[in-house]
């Protein structure tokens, strides 16, 4: 009787152990975002708006260094004829004006990238949605974004669910 409790224990405990090891089994796949992006239709519209946003930064640039192009020139050319007063006056607003265009191209650089984030973030929140949609229906463990550089290693066996990204988002 007592072979055959410690051969019903033992069959007890070697079938949680494999319970135990099966529902600790990973089941990891890839994606690349970059690539799902590329293709979503969405993202020309977006890339328009910023085209046209960065064009209108530019003109605005380009506008306010014509202004000190001519000022400087006109300073050049009638330095000798001024008096210290006007010519002090003349570079003071020179020196301003260089200082407003500094600022205005930091300002720039930060409110495009401001810009770019907030046509961008409907667009990675749609892709973000398909990954989570994919890996609940697929049973992954981990997706790992390829684009991100974050991956050191994707195993020969890996699945790369790309494609099923697009096809959940409906493209091709």
């Amino acid at each position: 009787m007592k072979k055959i409790f410690k051969a019903s224990l033992l069959l007890v405990a070697l079938f949680a152990m494999s319970g135990i090891a099966s529902a600790q089994t990973v089941k990891l796949a890839h994606v690349n975002t970059s690539e799902v992006m590329n293709v979503m239709p969405e993202r020309t519209k977006a890339e328009k708006n910023l085209e046209t946003y960065y064009n209108e930064l530019q003109e605005q640039l380009k506008t306010m260094y014509t202004e000190y192009q001519n000022k400087l020139q006109d300073y050049q050319s009638n330095a000798e004829t001024m008096s210290n007063l006007v010519k002090q006056s003349k570079e003071k607003e020179l020196v301003d004006l260089e200082s407003r265009i500094t600022a205005f191209q930091a300002n720039a650089e930060n409110e495009f990238e401001a810009k770019r984030a907030e046509l961008l973030a409907p667009l990675l929140e749609k892709i973000q949605n398909a990954i989570n949609a994919v890996g609940k229906e697929k049973g992954y463990t981990y997706i790992i974004d390829v684009a991100t550089g974050a991956t050191v290693y994707i195993g020969t066996d890996a699945v790369d669910v790309t494609k099923d990204v697009k096809a959940k988002l409906g493209i091709k």
